[in-house]
């Protein structure tokens, strides 16, 4: 398990470049944390340093974006914060996103946790006093 404290915005970079390297080999992240804990931004950063051309947004009312970087790498971006029921998911074709081999970040996934594939990496953050973050990178479910 990894925890990283960060003071500011301005070193989510660093938390994201750990991301990437500790979990090279894997796809699919489960983003935990309370409103406004910083899973959108997180996911944003993540997303500009794997070059990501289009704009990232919560998709909030869509459930799912797609998003592609400047060589072609496919990124699916999840907000399950409006899903009442898990058939929802099963009606997205969540299989098709899940093992498809790219990366899915997924906000709120508390509801789907029985669904998660193996291989998913939790992140949960939590926010501190004074704009600090916390972030905690536990072993692969």
């Amino acid at each position: 398990m990894k925890r990283i404290q960060i003071d500011s915005k301005d070193q989510l970079g660093e938390v994201v470049q750990v991301i990437l390297e500790a979990y090279q080999d894997y796809r699919i992240f489960a983003f935990y944390g309370e409103l406004g804990s910083g899973k959108t931004t997180t996911i944003q950063e993540i997303c500009r340093k794997l070059n990501v051309n289009d704009v990232v947004h919560s998709p909030s009312f869509s459930i799912v974006n797609e998003y592609r970087s400047a060589k072609g790498l496919v990124v699916y971006h999840f907000d399950l914060y409006r899903i009442e029921k898990i058939e929802e998911v099963f009606d997205l074709g969540y299989e098709d996103y899940f093992y498809s081999g790219n990366y899915c970040f997924i906000e709120w996934p508390e509801l789907i946790e029985e669904i998660l594939p193996a291989g998913t990496i939790p992140v949960k953050i939590e926010v501190g006093l004074a704009g600090k973050r916390f972030f905690q990178f536990d072993k692969p479910r």
